[in-house]
């Protein structure tokens, strides 16, 4: 879900909210409560990694060698 950033034409109060493409817009201001919000033209989201990698987690053993394919493991 992407963030949208909103701007108040009353008040001139600027924030962020985060809901689905499909949610409407915000239209009350939480700072004065007029419909006089507007949604602003963003730069738009980079993809964020959180934790610690994608990469050394997910592809990666914790010695730092690739795992072996499932059909070369012996039981």
């Amino acid at each position: 879900m992407p963030t949208y950033d909103y701007q108040c034409q009353a008040c001139d109060h600027a924030f962020e909210k985060f809901h689905s493409i499909s949610a409407p817009s915000v239209r009350k201001c939480p700072e004065c409560g007029l419909l006089k919000v507007k949604r602003q033209i963003g730069a738009g989201a980079a993809v964020l990694f959180k934790g610690s990698g994608f990469y050394e987690t997910d592809y990666r053993t914790k010695r730092g060698k690739a795992p072996e394919p499932a059909a070369a493991k012996k039981d």
